[in-house]
């Protein structure tokens, strides 16, 4: 599983990050994922950090 933001659609509210910090961290204003693969212990509360994104900034590839 692999997970995406789209910084020009992100709008840096942290929300992915609280969620599950296993993928994501800030970079400034904007929200990247730090793996190339989502850990298997993560899979869930990615799915989830990307359900909450206000602006469905986040792309999950299963």
């Amino acid at each position: 599983m692999k997970a995406t933001v789209d910084p020009d659609l992100c709008i840096g509210c942290a929300v992915c990050e609280q969620i599950c910090d296993a993928v994501f961290e800030m970079d400034g204003d904007v929200a990247k994922v730090k793996v190339d693969t989502v850990p298997s212990e993560a899979e869930d509360s990615c799915r989830e950090a990307a359900e909450a994104c206000p602006v469905d900034a986040i792309a999950i590839t299963e």
